[in-house]
């Protein structure tokens, strides 16, 4: 009888175990935590996107021509770039808040001396300012977002976060050049600076995850400046990046020169674009794999440029946009699920870093190298040149893909 009593204990404690487990599984994404940092990411977001299709326009106001617009742009993300590394070291040792208010912080003073701009050089120098604000913050909102998202439920998680910055991303440079039209530019800034400004009061809400910190080989090496599980998908984004440098610094010029009226709507329909993908994007990913989301989205950013280098009319101009919207709306969460989920525990920071580094990286490259193009070939090859791109990042996936199974299938024998 007493033996029988403690089984039926054993089954009920085990029974209680399987049930924690099942509920630890079933966590939920939308704690107020993870609510406070999408709207934050939105916020900041939406006032760096604003600038970015009104920067060219201002420089252009200043006096500067093709090449200085693409280096005043670009400058700003190899800032971000070179700091990362930094950041993302910082998560792990001076915490997760720290990092984010800082970058908040020295993002909103940055952006908003831009209305005290009166020449190209005090515009570029604070541009670079600005990319130590955005390259801290960045790093970090990612670090927070994947600390607060339950690992089964990651991948429909990164995609919901991505989404607010890809809303802002698509929205703000619409906004940006609708109030550009009817604002002064210094007043402009300030209401950039404004978004930043909220983005930080929503941050200082949130209550922080402390890092985990663990002793490792990595805490020794003399140059840690990126976290290695992170290349393979960095370096795939990081090619599909450099279309968004075309994009957003010289699409406006462009569709100007060619009498296409609707670049606003243009920023619209790539808003929805990536709002429906991030319906089941995410989903797809957690039951799939990164294969079944990345292939389809590349083939559409594709498509989305060679359609921008031909731009006959409004019409195709808007077709590209939803394309792009897609394309990019389901590539970018999917990689960045992928680099952090290989990362180790205490390494989520660097991993980030990592992946943003080449996001960065892209878009500034991109930015300065089509600035070029535009100024020798004109802004049609622009987009030719950056289809190519995206073709480079398809045959570097399946090679990844091709040389990860080998690697598998050759542990397994």
């Amino acid at each position: 009888m007493k033996e029988r009593r403690n089984q039926r204990k054993m089954e009920e404690r085990l029974h209680k175990e399987q049930k924690n487990q099942d509920q630890i599984g079933k966590e939920k994404i939308w704690t107020r935590d993870f609510i406070f940092i999408l709207f934050a990411n939105f916020f900041i977001f939406l006032g760096f996107q604003m600038t970015l299709p009104t920067i060219p326009l201002f420089v252009e106001k200043l006096g500067g021509n093709d090449q200085l617009i693409g280096f005043v742009v670009g400058i700003f993300t190899f800032s971000a770039l070179l700091l990362r590394p930094f950041a993302g070291h910082a998560l792990e040792s001076r915490g997760r808040g720290f990092v984010y208010i800082f970058g908040l912080t020295i993002f909103v003073l940055s952006v908003g001396s831009y209305a005290f701009a009166m020449s190209i050089l005090f515009l570029f120098v604070m541009r670079v300012v600005q990319g130590v604000g955005w390259g801290y913050s960045t790093t970090a909102s990612g670090t927070i977002a994947t600390d607060l998202i339950p690992p089964k439920r990651r991948g429909e998680g990164m995609g919901f976060f991505g989404l607010s910055g890809n809303i802002a991303m698509a929205f703000g440079p619409a906004l940006g050049l609708i109030l550009t039209s009817k604002l002064s530019f210094p007043v402009f800034f300030f209401i950039c600076a404004g978004c930043g400004l909220v983005s930080l009061i929503l941050a200082s809400q949130i209550k922080y995850k402390k890092a985990e910190k663990k002793p490792s080989k990595s805490e020794h090496r003399r140059f840690d400046f990126y976290e290695k599980t992170a290349l393979q998908p960095s370096f795939l984004l990081f090619f599909i990046t450099t279309t968004f440098g075309g994009i957003a610094s010289f699409l406006p010029l462009y569709t100007a020169e060619k009498h296409i009226a609707g670049i606003q709507w243009y920023f619209l329909l790539y808003a929805i674009g990536v709002l429906i993908t991030r319906m089941f994007a995410g989903k797809i990913y957690d039951k799939r794999g990164h294969q079944a989301v990345v292939i389809p989205g590349e083939i559409m950013i594709l498509a989305a440029m060679i359609l921008l280098a031909w731009l006959p009319n409004s019409t195709i101009l808007f077709l590209a946009a939803i394309l792009y919207g897609l394309g990019f709306g389901s590539v970018q969460p999917a990689l960045q699920a992928w680099a952090v989920d290989q990362a180790p525990m205490n390494r989520k920071g660097m991993a980030n870093a990592t992946f943003f580094s080449f996001f960065d990286l892209g878009i500034g490259v991109g930015a300065m190298v089509f600035g070029q193009i535009a100024q020798l070939l004109g802004y049609r090859f622009i987009y030719i040149i950056a289809s190519l791109s995206v073709l480079v990042s398809m045959i570097l996936y399946f090679f990844l893909l091709f040389k990860n199974r080998t690697v598998r299938s050759q542990g397994l024998n």
